[in-house]
């Protein structure tokens, strides 16, 4: 029995890598320019070439593919570390309202001082994220313990989601039009326009809270029985807690700052995960869900730049097609296990 387990989680993460390997390639060699695999190596390599096909590798298919690798996986451990603190199967940060925060501090920081011609690096724009991202973690952390029920929850996220975006569009009506043009096509979702500087900020502060998550593996495995159960294992709830709402906030802010608000990844892609490997334990699940949310981002981004070409898709609209009946089987899901 416990060999035939070792056997699926070894076939999941083969499923999963090649998963993130075939999407690389295919995003990297499929455009409006058709690059091949031999073309890739030989300008990888630095031989004699065709000059406009190594530019568009180079300066815009591998930082957006990269960056949606990065950002793709961010996200699902993201809403993993989300549901896991919640106890709730649909918490994400798209839903409760998060990604929504975070994007209302990065507009008014793109819009007041880019306005003001001021300097705004990558990592003014995470802090950004972050500190909005925490403000709206802290409405809902409060909201959690005056509500109950999952839907209720989902709700209060909802809300909050609405009035940040309100603020949001408020923001917007003071920028100026080359300005509101950016606000449109970031706040819709897209990695687009991605730079070299950009994924290396974004690999260094993902890479740091994913081995931060990645440590807490056996407290959150505790924490998953319970918090009775988790305290008699000699786990610090308060610190666990805590760790929780700052490695998902940080992940959160990483995504929005540099893609906009991206729907469901969060939420759908830690149940698909789950339902691969046939196990939640978080030694296996942490890393699994980044590679899970890879994949998912890789194949969405590329049906958003080629389903409708030369129109180019939001990543939130493709996301959402794929997501949200994921979502719908989890509600229904549960529904008929609170009845049993």
């Amino acid at each position: 029995m416990e060999k035939s387990r070792t056997y699926r989680y070894i076939a999941a993460f083969v499923f999963l890598g090649v998963g993130v390997v075939l999407f690389l390639a295919l995003n990297i060699g499929i455009g409006s320019v058709r690059i091949t695999i031999p073309d890739v190596l030989r300008i990888i390599t630095g031989r004699k070439t065709d000059e406009t096909a190594a530019k568009i590798l180079w300066d815009i298919r591998l930082p957006r593919t990269a960056a949606g690798m990065i950002l793709g996986g961010a996200l699902a451990l993201s809403g993993y570390l989300l549901q896991t603190f919640f106890h709730n199967p649909i918490a994400g940060p798209f839903v409760l309202g998060i990604s929504s925060g975070a994007k209302m501090v990065v507009a008014l920081v793109m819009v007041f001082l880019m306005g003001r011609s001021a300097r705004v690096t990558s990592m003014d724009m995470i802090l950004a994220a972050f500190v909005g991202a925490m403000m709206s973690m802290g409405f809902v952390l409060l909201l959690s313990y005056r509500v109950q029920g999952m839907s209720m929850l989902v709700v209060s996220g909802v809300m909050i989601g609405y009035i940040c975006s309100a603020v949001t569009e408020l923001v917007v009506t003071f920028a100026d039009d080359a300005d509101i043009v950016n606000l449109h096509n970031w706040s819709l979702g897209s990695f687009s326009g991605m730079t070299w500087d950009n994924v290396k900020v974004m690999a260094v502060v993902v890479a740091v809270t994913f081995a931060a998550v990645f440590m807490m593996s056996k407290p959150l495995g505790a924490y998953q029985q319970g918090e009775v159960y988790a305290q008699n294992m000699g786990v610090n709830i308060r610190l666990l807690r805590i760790g929780l709402v700052i490695l998902s906030s940080v992940l959160s802010a990483c995504i929005v700052a540099f893609a906009g608000p991206i729907s469901f990844v969060g939420i759908a892609t830690p149940h698909l995960v789950k339902k691969l490997l046939g196990t939640a334990k978080p030694l296996l699940m942490i890393p699994a869900c980044f590679l899970g949310g890879s994949v998912f981002c890789l194949f969405c981004d590329l049906l958003a730049r080629t389903i409708l070409a030369p129109t180019e898709l939001s990543i939130s609209t493709v996301t959402a097609i794929f997501g949200a009946p994921v979502v719908l089987w989890v509600m229904a899901k549960h529904k008929k296990e609170k009845a049993a």
